[in-house]
């Protein structure tokens, strides 16, 4: 068909161009926080405005306040589609181009169509309405966002099938966080008001725990403030504003590539750090591209940026501050870091600088001017005390007179064979040379020697210090240069090789003592006996002011000193503490480790006497608790089943009362319960006191939750009012039978005790990654904020102020026999009130294993 015969139109005329639908994208943290419902609220108020809205495709999920949203809003047909014997419905896109409303809702944007469809994915239906000018309201979870995707599926160890290019989310005229709190969610998702009942209590185990909920809470409000910043960035350049709107925190760091710039980027880093701002480094390359980083030193500033969480940034200028400034105006830069100027006084009368032209032109962006060892000038450098040894500057001074005397011998000698080029040869040869061995000084000496032997010998007029030709002159001032310069490089590279060298027996040396520290069994006398080692030291002391006397707190070796006064070296840790050394005297140089190795030793000595102090205080306290926990049991909780089993005896037994039949079954009762709960208490008691010991040794064997549940339930009283859903396939665990039974028992015990009558305990199952996890849920007044891991520790009845009888120790010996089957048991708040604590052990894979139920 003709495209004119189908649009209706003339082939000479031309259509004008159709307006692109907008969309509009409510973005959710988590399934469940109301996307649908906010997209719904949106659809209604356009609505009511007026606005031609159709409900394209929206997904209710059976609850029923979304649904009555719906009201009111006309519904267009889904399309059928099968695939392998199961039936689909699927969004209509020709029926909603057919109706051409103005704004569609198209829930779920990151679903995937049946295959056979038109289109792989639903984003891709919702682009032929945008394309089609029909505007769209849609949702999208950040789970299913592509870039997060991995990150998710760490987090909640759940991977997404269903991704959606962030691209497409990105280029949404309006985007919306739809967000609550974790607990709000939560208590949400126990209401029933997201998932059936048959997937609550998986859910609230697995993907909707709270640290969950919270990471990907924080993973959401991230990337909308990220796509917010797009959004900002774009504004700007649209309207090409380049003042700085301090919206929000960056911080820009100049490099150079000298060895000042790991400097900058590490304290650009932590002023980043301090002003919670985004952090990037910047090098600026000349336009000529004659200067500049190289490969491998770029690749080293590149990674040391991503190693503080900085993004890395070339630009290119001719005028580095004009560059440098235009770059930190682009991205919006609040502050600039910037190194201190490594010019000499006399070279900034010439040129002021990149650090004063940049804050004199840096406007509103606080400019940050760091100093480092280069500054001050590089001359003052390379002119400083030679770090040769001294037999080798002694040999370089020797050779200076010795090596040019002996090229002048070697020329007088051979004058008719040699000519004038063969003897400056010779002479630029012994300037190396010496400079070689002996560095700047004696290479200075050599050249000038070398020259003026030159001059005398061998230049026109012959022993004169008189030069006539001006290629001799220049002759002489090259000699001199060689010297100089290679000196420079031999003093560099001996410099550089002393000063590594000294920084690795430095490093090693302090690695060494700070490991003693941290893992000997007796750090402090460790210590000194290294440190005695590694300065050869005759005895090493720590001392201590007490009473205005020195006493020695630790010491080694032969005659330590008693007095800070009798040292050879004396370190002051603090005005109470020295460290003293007697052996020989110390270079000023070894101060500094030295100076490390005290500052280590009072940390030895303090984490010494620490150890000491809670090590008793602890003994202390459990001796305490055990004695107070355990006077309270029996002044209490074991006294008053005896008190009522003698009771009951003694009414039995009294010679004057007469009982009917009826009455002495109750009597005989009440003695029959009493003495269960006296041996219930006694068996914790003896239980708590094998876990303590270590006395507890479990027979594992692959047994189903529901082979002991009945059995443990069986010996609990009021259990006939537990509800109970495990299912019977679920996967066998390695366990102790008769230990897992205790264990339930007592969870159940507590969770009857503690809970509120009016509202069941139940217990569930359900399986998350490798673990079966049986979750028993009471609805009482649950435990304060903080205090779950406290639960499971011995004689805690919820912070014994209530009055319900046992000892306390129900749950510390299902801890206790939980971890020896090597499981694990933790307390979480129940959603809506009460406590639920989660017993998990692990799966027992076999070759016929069940298919785990979820």
């Amino acid at each position: 068909m003709d495209v004119s015969e189908e649009t209706g139109e003339d082939e000479g005329t031309t259509s004008p161009q159709r307006r692109r639908g907008e969309l509009r994208i409510y973005l959710g943290a988590a399934p469940g926080v109301g996307k649908t419902f906010a997209m719904l609220g949106e659809a209604r108020r356009r609505l009511d405005r007026g606005t031609d809205v159709v409900a394209a495709l929206v997904e209710t999920h059976g609850r029923k306040k979304t649904a009555e949203l719906l009201d009111g809003l006309e519904v267009l047909p889904r399309r059928h589609a099968s695939h392998r014997g199961h039936e689909f419905e699927e969004l209509d896109v020709d029926a909603v181009l057919a109706r051409a409303p103005e704004v569609a809702v198209v829930d779920e944007l990151a679903h995937t169509n049946v295959p056979g469809s038109r289109n792989e994915k639903r984003w891709q239906d919702v682009e032929e309405l945008l394309v089609a000018g029909i505007d769209v309201l849609s949702t999208v979870n950040v789970q299913h966002l592509q870039s997060l995707n991995d990150v998710v599926e760490r987090i909640t160890g759940v991977a997404q099938q269903e991704t959606i290019p962030d691209e497409v989310v990105r280029r949404a005229e309006q985007l919306e966080l739809v967000d609550i709190t974790p607990e709000a969610l939560r208590r949400r998702l126990a209401h029933g008001n997201i998932y059936g009942a048959e997937r609550i209590d998986a859910a609230l185990g697995n993907y909707f725990r709270p640290g969950n909920l919270t990471a990907l809470r924080e993973l959401a409000l991230l990337w909308v403030a990220d796509q917010v910043d797009v959004a900002l960035q774009r504004y700007r350049a649209e309207q090409q504003i380049t003042d700085t709107w301090e919206a929000r925190e960056r911080v820009v760091v100049s490099i150079t590539g000298g060895r000042e710039s790991e400097t900058l980027i590490r304290r650009g880093s932590r002023i980043a750090t301090r002003a919670g701002a985004e952090l990037q480094v910047v090098h600026v390359l000349r336009g000529d591209g004659l200067t500049g980083l190289g490969p491998a030193a770029l690749g080293k500033y590149r990674k040391l940026a991503e190693e503080v969480g900085a993004t890395f940034h070339t630009v290119v200028g001719d005028d580095v501050p004009s560059a440098l400034l235009d770059f930190a105006r682009g991205v919006n830069a609040t502050q600039l870091v910037i190194g201190t100027s490594s010019r000499t006084r006399l070279a900034r009368l010439f040129d002021e600088g990149i650090g004063a032209a940049v804050v004199r032109d840096s406007g509103p962006i606080d400019v940050h001017i760091v100093t480092h060892s280069r500054a001050g000038g590089r001359l003052r450098a390379k002119l400083s005390a030679s770090p040769l040894t001294p037999s080798r500057r002694v040999v370089g001074w020797a050779l200076a007179v010795l090596v040019p005397a002996l090229a002048t011998f070697i020329g007088v000698l051979l004058r008719q064979s040699l000519d004038f080029s063969t003897n400056v040869v010779d002479y630029f040869l012994a300037t190396v040379v010496v400079a070689l061995v002996g560095g700047l000084g004696p290479a200075l000496l050599a050249s000038v020697f070398s020259a003026l032997l030159l001059n005398f010998f061998f230049t026109e007029p012959y022993f004169t210090f008189t030069v006539d030709a001006q290629r001799n002159v220049v002759t002489l001032i090259a000699m001199v240069l060689v010297g100089v310069l290679v000196a420079l490089v031999v003093d560099r590279a001996a410099r550089r090789a002393a000063q590594a060298a000294r920084a690795r027996t430095e490093a090693a040396l302090l690695a060494s003592y700070a490991r003693t520290v941290l893992t000997h069994a007796a750090p402090l006398e460790r210590l000194l006996e290294k440190v005695q080692e590694n300065f050869a030291l005759s005895s090493v002391a720590l001392l201590e002011k007490r009473g205005g006397a020195w006493k020695r707190v630790a010491k080694v070796g032969t005659d330590p000193c008693g007095d800070p006064d009798e040292a050879d070296v004396d370190i002051a840790v603090t005005s109470e503490v020295h460290l003293t050394l007697r052996g020989r005297a110390l270079p000023a140089a070894d101060r500094r480790v030295l100076e490390a190795a005290a500052g280590q030793a009072l940390l030895a000595l303090r984490q010494q006497r620490m150890a000491s102090k809670t090590a008793v205080a602890e003994r202390k306290a459990e001796a305490t608790e055990l004695r107070t926990a355990l006077l309270s049991a029996v002044g209490h909780d074991l006294r008053t089943p005896l008190t009522s089993i003698k009771a009951a005896i003694g009414s039995l037994r009294a010679p004057d009362l007469e009982f009917s039949q009826e009455d002495t079954d109750e009597l005989l009762a009440t003695i029959e319960e009493s003495a269960d709960r006296l041996a219930g208490l006694v068996d914790n008691l003896l239980d708590s006191s094998r876990l303590a010991t270590g006395a507890v040794r479990p027979h594992l064997r692959p047994v189903g939750y529901d082979e002991v549940l009945y059995h443990a339930l069986s010996t609990v009283d009021g259990s006939k009012a537990v509800v109970i859903c495990v299912d019977e396939r679920l996967p066998a665990v390695l366990a102790d039978p008769g230990l897992l039974e205790r264990v339930i028992a007592n969870v159940v015990d507590n969770a009857l005790r503690h809970g509120r009558a009016e509202q069941p305990v139940s217990v569930r199952g359900s399986v998350h990654a490798d673990q079966v996890e049986l979750r028993v849920v009471d609805h009482g007044r649950g435990l304060k904020k903080g205090m779950a891991e406290s639960a499971f520790a011995p004689f805690q009845r919820l912070g014994d102020r209530d009055a319900t009888p046992g000892v306390g120790l129900g749950l510390s010996v299902a801890k206790g026999f939980t971890e020896a089957m090597g499981g694990s048991i933790r307390a979480e708040d129940t959603p809506g009130g009460g406590l639920t604590v989660v017993i998990s052990l692990p799966v027992q894979h076999s070759s016929n294993s069940v298919e785990p139920i979820r």
